[in-house]
């Protein structure tokens, strides 16, 4: 095989885009893979960004159990269609989330959400009121799976490669002793 072929085949398994998206990303690219995958990633942002009014009726709740048995954690992820909600890669999403959400313990969905009395009251407490977001707003937080991405970007590249928007609607998160 032909190492433009494997390097196609390498950005389809990074991103999981079509070959056509990802041989066009290589060829402005000048083959320079990580170049692409920058390349890619601002289209799938581009992607997001137009998909972000379109309704999202369908979608998936999901459910984790923590292995000890005390943190659990419910969530609902929408979509446009049931087609996509019935995709492997939606499953996972909502997956990971949940994991997410066990893991990083978030308050918030979105810096929007927060009220302004705890935004003034948290810029008293924290020097930098984004390290606050970074721990309790989900979409700030870091993936646990990849740390080189947050939340929102891994969202942004589901809803690329699906299609679809995709909204994290609400969540709840049980600890015992909390």
């Amino acid at each position: 095989m032909s190492q433009i072929v494997e390097t196609i085949k390498k950005l389809r398994e990074l991103t999981g885009l079509g070959v056509i998206d990802c041989k066009k990303a290589l060829q402005e690219a000048e083959n320079n893979i990580d170049r692409a995958l920058e390349i890619l990633k601002e289209k799938g942002i581009k992607i997001a960004e137009k998909k972000e009014g379109k309704t999202t009726g369908e979608g998936l709740v999901g459910s984790y159990i923590h292995s000890n048995g005390k943190i659990g954690v419910l969530v609902e992820v929408t979509c446009e269609s049931d087609f996509v909600a019935r995709t492997e890669d939606f499953k996972e999403l909502v997956k990971n989330i949940c994991l997410q959400i066990a893991a990083a313990s978030p308050a918030y969905i979105r810096k929007e959400e927060i009220p302004d009395d705890v935004i003034e009251e948290k810029k008293k407490i924290y020097k930098d009121i984004e390290e606050f977001y970074r721990e309790k707003v989900l979409f700030c937080q870091n993936f646990v799976k990849d740390d080189s991405l947050t939340i929102e970007q891994y969202v942004k590249s589901k809803i690329a490669k699906l299609g679809e928007n995709i909204k994290i609607t609400r969540f709840t998160r049980y600890q015992i002793g909390e």
